[in-house]
């Protein structure tokens, strides 16, 4: 496995965000705010159903990556860490996915 990792991502979407550098796709969105980030996580996650419904290998992995990019930026703007999705994916693992799915009905 790759020693890159997605809190490795959110220190470069950070630190692209603060640049504020002209060439910079992440500053560009950050700069769009959340509705354009948030309208780019849509479109991309659409484009990871079509590759995996198209059996597109290659493309559900470049469409994967864009995915986990755009919810990263979505997260920051929001103020949201990664650690505090992983907190809370963690607190899932205790009970099964059915009951967590039913307790959130209630």
């Amino acid at each position: 496995m790759s020693a890159f990792d997605l809190a490795r991502l959110e220190a470069i979407v950070a630190e692209r965000a603060r640049s504020g550098a002209t060439g910079s796709w992440t500053a560009k969105l950050f700069a769009k705010g959340t509705e354009k980030a948030a309208q780019k996580l849509g479109e991309e996650a659409v484009e990871a159903v079509i590759a995996a419904v198209s059996h597109d290998r290659q493309g559900l992995i470049s469409e994967s990556a864009d995915l986990l990019y755009h919810w990263l930026v979505v997260l920051a703007l929001e103020g949201v860490s990664l650690d505090e999705v992983m907190r809370e994916l963690e607190s899932r693992t205790a009970q099964s996915g059915v009951a967590e799915k039913a307790a959130r009905k209630e």
